[in-house]
């Protein structure tokens, strides 16, 4: 897996380098970024065990720095939750085809994509029960494809108004599910992939340029104005997912 075409390296590291953009600017997003466009690349259950490996490595450098203002309340709320749900993902991980879990990626990130980009409702508050099911559906698809960020953002927008806190909260929230992953992809064997590790280990200078860089924007740019364009592009990528998942075999 670790001989492929430099063409295929230089390409692989552009969508990990904009997801990590994202993800600075964000403080979540890198693997519903990156995760539709490496899964043309690699399989699904390739491509998030090592996304993963970025992820722990961006929640280090910005959930550890940032945890004095984390609302843990929130974070112990969904906590539970959380856990269940990736269970249930992992498992769906492991044993369902590629096709199912590619179409499934697609609605997925389509959905999330369209309601971004075309919503202009302001954020109003809702009740903590809310954490059940945004902890559940978070969970599963963290599990899948490390893309549960979006869901955890949903309810805790809505939960925590300052904006420093709430991307501190989910950072931390991100490298805490991150190890649990971790243990989870390492007991059902996701790891011992041929050439995961070494692709993974060569990838993450642009992960880190790209985290760099997103963080240097964050203070400087509206993050809702650079995102919106990501999401126009993921409609695309989605798109494509879903029409890989319908012509295979």
């Amino acid at each position: 897996m670790i001989d492929l075409p430099w063409t295929t390296l230089v390409g692989a590291a552009a969508v990990v380098a904009l997801a990590y953009v994202v993800y600075g600017l964000t403080g979540f997003g890198a693997s519903i970024v990156a995760i539709p466009f490496l899964a043309h690349i690699f399989p699904l259950r390739f491509a998030v065990p090592m996304m993963l490996l970025f992820d722990l490595a961006a929640g280090v450098l910005l959930g550890l720095r940032h945890r004095r203002i984390v609302d843990w309340r929130e974070l112990l709320r969904l906590a539970p939750w959380l856990l269940v749900g990736m269970a249930f993902g992992l498992t769906l991980l492991v044993q369902a085809g590629e096709r199912a879990l590619l179409a499934l990626l697609g609605a997925f990130v389509l959905a999330y994509a369209s309601w971004s980009l075309f919503n202009r409702a302001a954020l109003q508050p809702v009740s903590t029960r809310w954490s059940v099911p945004a902890g559940l559906v978070g969970g599963a698809f963290t599990s899948m494809f490390g893309t549960g960020g979006p869901i955890y953002t949903i309810y805790l927008a809505r939960r925590l108004p300052d904006k420093n806190v709430l991307r501190a909260s989910i950072s931390l929230l991100i490298l805490c599910t991150a190890l649990v992953r971790l243990v989870l992809f390492a007991g059902s064997g996701l790891y011992q992939q041929p050439g995961l590790l070494p692709l993974a280990l060569m990838l993450m200078p642009a992960a880190y340029l790209g985290f760099v860089g997103g963080s240097r924007l964050h203070a400087s740019l509206p993050p809702q104005r650079a995102v919106k364009a990501v999401w126009a592009l993921l409609i695309l990528g989605s798109i494509g997912l879903l029409a890989r998942a319908f012509t295979l075999g």
